[in-house]
């Protein structure tokens, strides 16, 4: 990472102002900008999140909004209501309110004498959705987006459900929200409120995890901030980022395909970060690119970013099977559309003897699978943050408990770039069932690289919104799609198939075992190749930022994933730990820690033996004043409901101001 210091301009820093919405409520903010900016005003870029500020992404921010002020441009870090040092309660994700108060923050930066009048707006997770939510209000000062590790739909590709089954990272999220939900704001800028302000959230924030099991199908509480409801509300210009060790991928695909407007897409290898501190490496130059973005649409000036082609992809090359990354090996792609007129569906016919090949002259019959509940103890998470554990293992011992197809040795090198799709005949024994589909790259010596993987449950083979439960021993087709992945497959490996009926951790299991019979006549996997262009995109150069902000860590951050097993009863289980450091930030005189441990196990024949549990617990210290709070939520279920236990205890030194307890059941809807 190259260090930009000193910055090619003075930079005016405002570390607290109060945004005054229609009713009453004031909203925190911190600004960067221009020194002089008050008598020659400049554009401005909104971060618009609930992640705090003063605390939580102030490190992050400090190294990142005057280098783009520097560039003349005002950068203005809002908290959400209910969040950080803004007052009122937050009791969910992208609620009206929030969308409101985010137009009228728009307007207001807009009416500033330091702007000239443009805004645009960025953000990464949770502030690259809000930041197309908006988009589809129009609101009249936004004129572009940047939008990071995002998605444009709620429901099929957000944390909470994968085609359809329930990801555990959905209680893993719930669990995160519960704990920062907890933290009260900073009493050096809010002075005698913070106490009233905290007290409210403990009280009002709510359980989001029962909300969001309350909602199982693709109802109206999802499609409300889904842009692909309507892609046409979405008039200006959208710069779309992801990774793929990040679970947003897709979305760019569709963005660059959907949007009516000006778009660009790009996806790196990296988990859920920024490109300039991506992981797995390599990271690149995003500020300088992001910049050309905003000179483009904020300031008129013509940078070439529009004359590129729209979509860029790197090209992953072979790796072998770790549970981390630091890099990855490839280059960079061009599309000059998407859909490419470079990419080709090509079908690959499954024998039953394990066989795949485009040949379709292959042994027909019927296999069957009824996996064991430890398959997908080496599946990592649904999206990866680049810590120890959470990207997939070697494939091998989940192959074990699946059903696999396997080519031939490759006579030359195959690229693959988009999605993957199985189109699945097939036959269960269960009104309930699901499959889980993994592509893989096998080396020469049988190690075993998971490329892409699907979800899908097939009690919503007809809808998302209607789920129909299955007739046991009647034949089913229905497309199973794989995430987006640009991949080589190099010659003398093999692409390997997998299926399996279980994929836990990562998907909740079904109410009782299946067994899924497949026909393999009349299943088909496309894979989306791409014809061999010569020349490479060019690299971006390498990453720079500016200077970092003074933290000294009494407790560095740190990361494990433990599997383990339990030899008297087979039971699989995995620990997780995210330590995220006891961080001091020397001009403040604060210090705030956070620690989640989460805890999965299952039996390995007994779906209603699954349990997931995760702790948080976070503290804030200032001289006199110490803060602390801990929540706790555990998920299980029944054939025919899901159950909550949840408590949040929380105190002010030492002494416990508030403490609540939560025992729900929720019906199951197809799951």
């Amino acid at each position: 990472m190259k260090i930009d210091h000193p910055l090619p301009a003075e930079i005016r820093e405002i570390e607290h102002t109060e945004i005054t919405m229609p009713d009453g409520t004031h909203l925190a903010a911190r600004i960067w900008m221009p020194e002089g900016a008050d008598t020659a005003p400049v554009p401005a870029i909104l971060e618009y999140i609930p992640y705090r500020k003063n605390d939580k992404t102030l490190e992050r921010d400090h190294a990142r909004a005057p280098w783009m002020a520097a560039r003349g441009y005002a950068y203005v870090r809002v908290d959400l209501r209910g969040t950080g040092e803004s007052e009122g309660v937050m009791t969910d994700e992208y609620t009206e309110i929030e969308l409101q108060d985010g137009c009228d923050v728009i307007a207001w930066i807009a009416d500033q004498a330091w702007c000239d009048g443009g805004v645009g707006i960025v953000g990464i997770s949770w502030g690259g959705f809000n930041g197309l939510q908006l988009a589809a209000l129009q609101p009249p000062a936004l004129k572009a987006v940047v939008t990071i590790c995002s998605t444009d739909d709620r429901y099929a590709d957000d944390i909470h459900y994968m085609g359809g089954t329930l990801l555990c990272d959905q209680l893993s999220w719930a669990s995160v929200m519960f704990g920062i939900n907890t933290l009260p704001p900073d009493p050096v800028h809010v002075g005698d409120r913070w106490r009233g302000m905290w007290l409210a959230r403990l009280r009002g924030s709510g359980l989001w995890l029962k909300t969001w099991l309350e909602h199982q199908t693709r109802d109206d509480f999802w499609k409300h901030g889904s842009i692909c409801e309507d892609y046409s509300d979405v008039r200006i210009p959208v710069y779309a980022v992801s990774g793929w060790a990040d679970g947003y991928c897709r979305s760019v695909f569709r963005m660059v395909e959907n949007l009516p407007g000006p778009v660009k897409g790009i996806v790196g290898p990296w988990s859920h970060k920024y490109p300039h501190v991506g992981e797995p490496g390599p990271a690149i130059d995003w500020l300088t690119e992001e910049t050309r973005w905003w000179d483009h649409w904020l300031k008129g000036t013509d940078t070439g970013i529009m004359d590129e082609p729209p979509l860029r992809v790197f090209l992953q090359d072979h790796a072998r099977p770790a549970t981390h990354y630091t890099h990855r090996e490839g280059h960079w792609i061009t599309e000059p559309v998407w859909p490419s007129p470079d990419i080709t569906r090509t079908a690959f016919a499954l024998g039953a003897d394990g066989t795949l090949a485009t040949d379709g002259d292959m042994p027909g019959g019927v296999r069957s699978i009824n996996s064991p509940l430890w398959v997908g103890r080496h599946g990592g998470k649904w999206c990866s943050y680049a810590h120890i554990g959470d990207q997939p293992g070697d494939q091998r011992r989940d192959d074990a408990g699946s059903l696999t197809f396997e080519t031939a040795p490759l006579s030359e090198s195959l690229h693959m770039v988009g999605d993957p799709y199985l189109t699945l005949t097939f036959t269960v024994d269960q009104p309930v069932a699901q499959v889980a589909l993994r592509l893989m790259d096998v080396a020469p010596d049988g190690a075993a690289t998971r490329a892409s993987y699907g979800l899908f449950n097939l009690t919503h083979r007809e809808s998302h919104e209607h789920p129909e439960p299955l007739e046991p021993g009647r034949s089913y087709t229905v497309n199973v799609p794989m995430k987006h992945v640009a991949q080589t497959f190099r010659a003398g490996h093999r692409i390997r198939l997998g299926l399996s009926t279980s994929y836990f951790p990562l998907a909740w299991p079904t109410p009782a075992p299946v067994t899924l019979q497949v026909d393999t006549a009349q299943t088909t996997l496309s894979l989306p190749l791409r014809a061999n262009r010569p020349e490479p995109a060019p690299p971006f150069a390498a990453p720079r930022a500016g200077q970092p902000l003074d933290v000294s860590f009494e407790t560095p951050p740190q990361s494990e994933w433990v599997l383990s097993e339990d030899a008297d009863t087979g039971r699989l289980i995995i620990d997780v730990r995210d330590h995220e450091g006891a961080a001091h930030i020397t001009e403040h005189g604060i210090t705030h820690s956070a620690e989640g441990v989460e805890h999965y196990s299952i039996l390995p024949d007994d779906p209603l033996s699954a349990e997931g549990v995760v702790t948080w617990t976070h503290e804030m210290q200032r001289e006199n004043w110490n803060i602390r709070t801990e929540t706790t939520t555990r998920l299980t279920s029944t054939a025919s409901e899901f159950r909550i236990e949840a408590s949040l205890r929380a105190w002010q030194n030492e002494e416990i101001v508030h403490e609540e307890v939560w025992h729900e059941h929720i019906p199951r809807n197809g799951l």
